[in-house]
């Protein structure tokens, strides 16, 4: 089974793929994932539910500390990251204390690295809580998940711990007025004997109904990067992908393909 976990509060700054040199924020356990969702592709490997009630987050003043102290450094390294991005061990806007590091982060980069700017990484099932919401409308990227056209294959890729409806998290998506940016990996294969793929017909036409009603600045298309926790996924073509893209230039929705 493939695991990657991030090991510290602030790590990087890496090279990209989608966001240049990232400062990478973990909000999250240093030893587990902690998440809502148990995708079958996600590179910190399978979410354990029983293990929610064992998870030591780190309380909110350690982490501004850590932000503070490590943003610093880099400074006086010479180092200017592009971009403060929160991803980490799972779901960041888990954390209790979330809307305060946003505001912490956001008074930090002010001050540090006025030129970067704040991403999030989210998988968009909180965005029923008004504080998660409010503060993810404050910063310059939400990147939030959207995977599958149906309800079905949305259950079958991103597994979601608690049940939870694909339209009420369009819903709520549409709710931002279009600041948002839709992450879409598209994928196929079998899975522990069942069939799962998201680049169906049946699967394209409802996603691309659901960004009709988004309106998101852009959207991310890519495939599996990574050992997945998951065997069998077979990774998509850079060719597919770019068909699938390319479908929503009609709807003058920009996209990237990586």
């Amino acid at each position: 089974m493939a695991c990657f976990l991030f090991d510290d509060i602030v790590f990087g700054p890496v090279k990209s793929r989608r966001f240049g040199v990232s400062l990478g924020v973990n909000l999250l356990p240093l030893d587990m994932k902690f998440c809502t969702f148990n995708c079958v592709y996600c590179e910190c490997g399978l979410t354990h539910p029983a293990q929610d009630k064992k998870a030591k987050l780190n309380n909110t003043e350690s982490i501004i500390h850590s932000l503070d102290s490590r943003f610093r450094e880099l400074k006086n390294n010479g180092l200017k990251p592009d971009n403060i991005t929160f991803a980490g061990n799972g779901e960041p806007t888990l954390h209790p204390g979330f809307p305060t590091i946003i505001d912490n982060t956001i008074r930090l980069r002010d001050e540090i690295f006025p030129q970067a700017e704040i991403t999030v990484l989210s998988n968009a099932t909180r965005l029923h809580i008004p504080a998660v919401r409010d503060a993810l409308l404050k910063i310059d990227n939400n990147v939030l998940k959207l995977d599958a056209g149906t309800q079905e294959t949305f259950e079958l890729i991103n597994r979601p711990a608690s049940p939870v409806k694909l339209a009420d998290i369009v819903s709520r998506l549409a709710s931002f007025g279009g600041r948002v940016v839709i992450q879409t990996l598209f994928l196929r294969g079998v899975i522990n004997g069942v069939s799962i793929d998201n680049t169906l017909e049946s699967e394209i036409g409802p996603w691309l109904g659901y960004l009709e009603k988004i309106k998101p600045s852009r959207v991310m298309i890519y495939p599996i990067d990574r050992s997945t926790p998951e065997q069998g996924i077979e990774k998509i073509s850079q060719a597919e992908l770019l068909g699938i893209a390319r479908r929503l230039e009609p709807l003058a929705i920009p996209y990237e393909v990586f």
